[in-house]
């Protein structure tokens, strides 16, 4: 049986799914730092959830990118876990 990682490393051969990886790189970097941001503190969605306002429910739906937040739902989420919002555009990569 194969490992997540090289079933990953396995279809990153393919030009396909490298296009579609990357395409949705930005939206699993926004649920990444939800995540760890909220985890770091120890914190559960419920908890959060106490502090923003925000239902538990929707914030199970961005971790698990069945929903896409807006800027102010996450700064919303930034400042219910004592943190700011910052977001960057930086230059791609040359492949």
């Amino acid at each position: 049986m194969k490992t997540l990682k090289e079933f990953k490393d396995e279809q990153m051969k393919d030009v396909e799914f490298v296009k579609e990886y990357e395409a949705i790189q930005p939206e699993l970097d926004v649920i990444r730092a939800i995540v760890d941001a909220r985890t770091s503190q120890n914190m559960t969605q419920k908890e959060l959830a106490e502090r923003t306002g925000i239902n538990q429910a929707d914030i199970s739906k961005m971790e698990n990118g069945t929903r896409n937040p807006s800027v102010n739902l996450l700064k919303r989420l930034a400042e219910g876990m004592g943190m700011v919002l910052k977001i960057e555009f930086v230059p791609k990569k040359n492949i």
